[in-house]
Parts: structure tokens; C-alpha cells; sequence
């Protein structure tokens, strides 16, 4: 039962990684550029382990409702408790060795102790003819000290060969009970047998609806999490995506270039409006129609630069000329609004999103929703350099944290 407990822990604590992993890594893709159907086969990685996952949980589900109960409820009808602990089965066992043991093992104390008396009589026979070989050499010894010897020689004798025969009695006495003695064992080793083979069996059983609902190969669903993935892969085109990219998001993309435009008193209603809306930095290249509509949301190149990621693309457009990036500060062609941003970045409050251990000594270390100073910019690697709240300086990875708001 414990066995059986601990495989599902198991399986239910890998599902939960799954789960975990998965969600971690779809948000991190989502983030990343649109490339279309890679990205979509990316994210078939992720459901395919979310889907296991949910299939792990059923097996979690199978060993303890199922099979662990089975195990439960027949160890109630196998084995009965007793009031004094252990089991009613065992006692009986037990019990029933002890019964047809017991007249044979009676004998068989019977034997040793026989036989102890017959060696101690053969030992105490030659001491005594020892001591008698011995005296018949001593001038010293009357002849009535010397009778005594004798006689205690043969006094020892007799005992010898009463202990013998005793002895020999015991022992075939011994003899004549084991048959009887081996055919009272056997009964009960052959009860003790058949229940042993009911668990056996039963256990035999419960094993097999074990493998059953570990092997997901069988399943028609865990089939189709693999059939699909495979699909998804396979459909993915880096030359149609890029294709795609270029249309879209890059040169090929159309464009809406400030025209000149006639002025109207609709027109300069909407403009009024709009200029009480904050405004952001950034190229906006979108058009205006008479009755104030957007015609269509802004376009970028999505370079993976850092101008990108630090600049905020309004929706909405305005002829203020401090967001115009080609105003006349520009006129002489000294700076390009697409370059990098080369200024230092302002400090800002960021919070993490996961945990992370630094690798490196100039790494930072830090739990999910703790909170630091970024003090740089993304560099090309996808690194900031940020400080803790102890003043402790270093690199983390920028996809880990989001911006306090």
C-alpha cells in the first residue's frame, strides 16, 4: 500500500512540473516575435506537456481510487486485526506450527537430555579408570583405599550402560514419532500455503491493473498528443514565416506616410481631442480621414533592438512637433530616429516573475515577486544589469521580471 502511495505522489508531482513548466514557457514564446507557424509548433510543444500532464494526474488518480483501494479492502477481509495487535492469520499459523511441533519437540528434549547423561557417564568412567591405573603404582595406597577405586570403576561402568540404553530408548522413541510429526507439519504448512497463494495471486492480479494504468502507450489520446505534435512540427515553414515576417512586420509591410492634408473644421474637432491625450514617443505612421477614424494601426519594423523595446508606438496620432522624430531639431540629418538608444537608461522598479540563480559570480539571485532596481537596458544577449535591495550589483536574464506599475 505504501508502494502504491508513493507512485502516485510521484506521478502527481510530475504532472504538477509539467503543468508548471508548460505555463512558463508558453508566456515566455508569446512574448516573443509572431513568426507564425514555428511559433505555433512551439506552442504545441508546451500544450503537448500540458495534456500529459492532465493524463499523469488520471494515473495519479487510477493507483489511489483503484488500485490502492483494492489492496486496502482485501488486506480487511485477508487479514483480520486482533485486539492484541497483529493479525488473527498469523496467530492461527502460528498456533498451528506450535500444535504439531510440540509432541515431537517434548521428545526430542527428552534425547538431549539422555544424551547428556550418557557422555557424562562415559566421561566420569575414564576418571575413575584413570585414577585406578594410577594408584596400582602408588606403594602409598592401602589395599582397602585401592578397592575403593576398584569398585568405583565399576560402578561407573553400569552407569555407562544404563545411560546408554536409555539413550538409545529416547532416541528411538524420537524415531517412531516423526513420521506422524512430519505428516502434522505438512497440513499445517499446506494451509499456510493455500492462503499464501490466494495473496500471491491477488497480488499478481493487482500488479497487472498497476501496469495497465501506467502504460499510457495504450492509450488512444497519449497517441494522439504525439500524432498532433508531429503534425504541428511538420506544418511549420521557416520560409513561408519569414516570408510572412517581411510582409507584415518588416520592409514589405504597407506603410501610411504623413500626406498633406487640407484643413477642415471636422478635422481640427478630432485633432483637439486628440491633443488632450498624453503623448508618448515614437514613430507613428498612420492615416486620418475627414470624420477623425484611424485607418489603420501603427506599423514598425520588429528589430529586436533595443529602441524597440523601450519605446512605446501611440495609436493615436498628433501633430505635436516634440513627438515628431523628423522635427526640424533633426533637420540636418545628425541623428536617426530607428538607431539604437545609446543614452543610460533610467532606474526602474522591476518585479520578478520566477526564481532565478545566478550562474556566475556576476549574476543576481532572486525569488519570484521580489523586487529590484533595473539600472541598464536589455543588452543583445537579453540581459540587464539591475540591484538588489541589499545593494548587491549584477546581470539577470530581462525576460524574467515585468515593470512595476
Amino acid at each position: 500500500m505504501n508502494c502504491i502511495h508513493e507512485r502516485a505522489r510521484i506521478e502527481k508531482v510530475y504532472a504538477q512540473q509539467l503543468t508548471e513548466w508548460a505555463k512558463r514557457w508558453k508566456q515566455l514564446v508569446e512574448k516573443g516575435p509572431q513568426y507564425g507557424t514555428v511559433e505555433r509548433a512551439w506552442c504545441a510543444f508546451m500544450s503537448e506537456a500540458e495534456k500529459v500532464s492532465e493524463l499523469h494526474l488520471e494515473v495519479k488518480g487510477s493507483l489511489m481510487n483503484e488500485d490502492f483501494e483494492k489492496i486496502k479492502n482485501w488486506q480487511k477481509e485477508a487479514f483480520h486485526k486482533q485486539m492484541m495487535g497483529g493479525f488473527k492469520e498469523t496467530k492461527e499459523a502460528e498456533d498451528g506450527f506450535r500444535k504439531a511441533q510440540k509432541p515431537w519437540a517434548k521428545k526430542l528434549k527428552e534425547v538431549e537430555a539422555a544424551k547428556k547423561a550418557y557422555h557424562a557417564a562415559c566421561k566420569e568412567e575414564k576418571l575413575a579408570i584413570s585414577r585406578e591405573t594410577n594408584s596400582k603404582a602408588d606403594p602409598a595406597l592401602n589395599p582397602e583405599q585401592l578397592k575403593k577405586l576398584q569398585d568405583k570403576v565399576e560402578r561407573s561402568k553400569q552407569d555407562v550402560l544404563k545411560t546408554k540404553e536409555k539413550y538409545e530408548k529416547s532416541l528411538k522413541e524420537l524415531d517412531n514419532a516423526t513420521p506422524q510429526y512430519m505428516e502434522n507439519m505438512e497440513q499445517v504448512f499446506e494451509q499456510c500455503q493455500q492462503f499464501e497463494e490466494k495473496r500471491l495471486r491477488f497480488f499478481r492480479e493487482v500488479l497487472l491493473e498497476v501496469q495497465k494504468h501506467l502504460d499510457l502507450s495504450n492509450v488512444a489520446s497519449y497517441k494522439n498528443i504525439y500524432r498532433e505534435l508531429e503534425q504541428n512540427i511538420k506544418t511549420a515553414d521557416a520560409v513561408e514565416d519569414l516570408r510572412w515576417f517581411r510582409a507584415n512586420q518588416g520592409p514589405g509591410m504597407s506603410m501610411n506616410w504623413p500626406q498633406f492634408e487640407e484643413w477642415s473644421a471636422d478635422l481640427n474637432r478630432t485633432l483637439s481631442r486628440r491633443e488632450k491625450k498624453k503623448a508618448s514617443d515614437g514613430v507613428t505612421l498612420t492615416g486620418i480621414n475627414q470624420t477623425g477614424d484611424q485607418v489603420s494601426q501603427p506599423n514598425k519594423h520588429s528589430s529586436v533592438s533595443s529602441y524597440e523595446k523601450n519605446q512605446s508606438y501611440p495609436t493615436d496620432w498628433s501633430d505635436e512637433e516634440s513627438n515628431n522624430p523628423f522635427s526640424s531639431t533633426d533637420a540636418n540629418g545628425d541623428t536617426n530616429p530607428f538607431d539604437e538608444d545609446t543614452s543610460p537608461a533610467m532606474e526602474v522598479r522591476v518585479r520578478a516573475l520566477y526564481d532565478y540563480e545566478g550562474q556566475e559570480q556576476d549574476e543576481l539571485s532572486f525569488k519570484a515577486g521580489d523586487e529590484l532596481t533595473k539600472m541598464e537596458n536589455e543588452d543583445e544577449q537579453g540581459w540587464c544589469k539591475g540591484r538588489l535591495d541589499n545593494g548587491q550589483v549584477g546581470l539577470y536574464p530581462a525576460n524574467y521580471v515585468e515593470p512595476i506599475q
